[in-house]
């Protein structure tokens, strides 16, 4: 067998989709130079997706921090400086092929997936790690030795081995978003968590083509506001760190940061197929104030009164709906942060680079775990569109309305579960866990009914509205939010039986001086479900 095998460069292994829904292996190189032909990365799953696009946008940042749109060395100095280049990539409307193949050619020597010194994103050190199957590396199953899917979407040879194609694809993904399995081969070492993909609220900006996608993502000042530093990513490093569980300085510029080798990996092949790996722990840095990344949500912490707010990645709850993220993701409030894309996004918006009559679609992607990370449970994914002058100024008197609609079906979803809680007790179902299990399935099925409803409520608004259209748009969205949940409301007393339609009264705190008695019934419960809703929505309640 080959010492130096797979030149990612030169080989067909980014899957990308055509405008005629045909997924293609295509290199690298092609990904990028041919980017406005592609739809869209098409991966086996959202994650690995966002994986390969960090590759992609590191070179892309590499590149032309270094040189302009037509080769000439000119190195990012200022903010204006980045927006112009930027926006005269962004009017050429694809990636210029003299530059990406000058660099590339350049850097050939380290992309061999298979390579005796250097392979890609890999080093030979990991070789006395915990060792795994191809079924591990495959995240569509995860499995390991001692955890195995019972309906597993491969099976037989399928689990035990993978083309290198595949394999370089799951070689980014593990790196990214590993759990925490793995155990440490030194002694005395810190824990380092999931891969640092794994431990983000991950958001992506998605274009109408592979190179709108990369180019909305190509954040070119931090936070829309300052440059990187210069450039570096992990296959230009003279030697790869190889020793386990290093810790590092909070990258500085971006290629540095979307090149992270998470994990210390190598690749088994046997007779043209990837048959295993073994891993340790790689970089890692203190996820506190990480602001140099710039696809994450944030969640705040103070450890004390008067104490700065410290900020922390903020994953994803996959059991809700993108949109219930919007006020944490789109809406500046005190105390909260915005994602850095976002920032970078209403920048473009703002300097007039990207039209303010466009549509924008973001992009939430991630992996769910188990007990402390060290097992993935599941991948999910959600995307939202609408108008980009919501980001802006113009828009920011929109968002705040869109964030009280959102707390309004909070609201009447609190509403229909304790409707659903009060007929389990009235038909004779007193058991806390019962009324628990039942108030949570009534609260999902209203969110899953309003949910299509609100995306294209919140895709038609215009922030250009009059007054007079603001009002109906919000009013008919109050009406419509209302009526799905009245009409789930019947439904769930129509279900409740004629057990609960008689009723029964229950006793609170017997013996005890606080001792009360309730009597409760579907009629009564759904009155009750009746003024609740009344209360959120009061019929001489304006729009503000």
């Amino acid at each position: 067998m080959k010492e130096v095998e797979f030149n990612l460069l030169d080989e067909p292994w980014v899957r990308v989709l055509t405008p005629d829904c045909t997924v293609r292996e295509v290199s690298l190189t092609d990904a990028l130079l041919h980017a406005t032909e592609y739809t869209g990365l098409a991966g086996e799953l959202p994650t690995q997706d966002a994986a390969v696009l960090r590759l992609l946008l590191a070179v892309l940042h590499t590149v032309f921090s270094r040189v302009d749109e037509e080769g000439r060395e000119a190195e990012l100095t200022s903010a204006d400086g980045a927006l112009l280049r930027w926006r005269s990539l962004w009017r050429l409307g694809h990636f210029p092929e003299g530059p990406i193949r000058a660099y590339l050619e350049r850097w050939h020597e380290r992309f061999w997936l298979f390579h005796p010194e250097r392979p890609f994103w890999q080093v030979p050190e990991a070789k006395i790690g915990t060792e795994y199957s191809a079924a591990k590396l495959n995240g569509e199953i995860s499995e390991s030795g001692n955890k195995l899917r019972i309906f597993s979407a491969y099976t037989g040879i399928g689990k035990a081995e993978m083309t290198y194609a595949q394999a370089a694809r799951w070689l980014l993904y593990i790196n990214g978003f590993d759990d925490t399995s793995a155990k440490p081969k030194g002694k005395g070492l810190p824990s380092v968590g999931a891969g640092w993909l794994g431990k983000l609220g991950l958001i992506l900006a998605q274009g109408n083509t592979l190179f709108e996608t990369l180019m909305l993502n190509f954040v070119l000042l931090r936070d829309g506001t300052s440059l990187w530093g210069p450039p570096a990513p992990c296959w230009e490093l003279p030697e790869v760190r190889s020793a386990e569980r290093t810790e590092i300085p909070q990258p500085d510029d971006a290629a540095s940061l979307l090149t992270l080798q998470s994990r210390r990996i190598f690749l088994y092949r046997e007779q043209g197929m990837v048959t295993g790996y073994a891993l340790l722990g790689g970089d890692f840095f203190q996820k506190e104030n990480a602001f140099c990344e710039q696809m994450t949500l944030w969640r705040g912490k103070q450890e004390r009164k008067n104490a700065p707010i410290v900020y922390l990645p903020r994953r994803h709850d996959s059991a809700k709906q993108f949109w219930r993220e919007f006020p944490a993701v789109f809406l500046q409030r005190p105390g909260d942060r915005r994602p850095g894309l976002i920032h970078w996004i209403a920048r473009l918006q703002s300097s007039n680079i990207l039209s303010r009559r466009k549509m924008i679609c973001f992009q939430i992607t991630g992996v769910g775990y188990g007990d402390k990370d060290f097992f993935a449970t599941d991948t999910f994914s959600d995307s939202l569109s609408f108008h980009m002058q919501l980001l802006d100024e113009l828009g920011k008197i929109w968002r705040q309305r869109i964030t009280d609609e959102i707390g309004s079906c909070e609201r009447l979803a609190v509403a229909v579960s304790r409707l659903a809680e009060d007929l389990i007790i009235a038909a004779g179902g007193y058991g806390e866990r019962q009324q628990s299990e039942a108030a949570k399935v009534a609260r999902e099925q209203y969110y899953f009914r309003l949910d299509q409803p609100f995306r294209d409520w919140l895709r038609e608004i215009d922030p250009e509205w009059d007054g007079e259209k603001t009002e109906q748009s919000i009013l008919a969205w109050r009406e419509q939010a209302q009526k799905l949940a009245r009409a789930l409301g019947r439904e769930l007393v129509r279900e409740a039986g004629t057990a609960a339609f008689t009723g029964r009264a229950v006793i609170r705190n017997p013996g005890k001086p606080t001792e009360r008695k309730f009597y409760y019934s579907a009629p009564k419960a759904y009155n009750r479900f009746r003024i609740e809703l009344a209360k959120v929505y009061p019929t001489d309640r304006k729009v503000e």
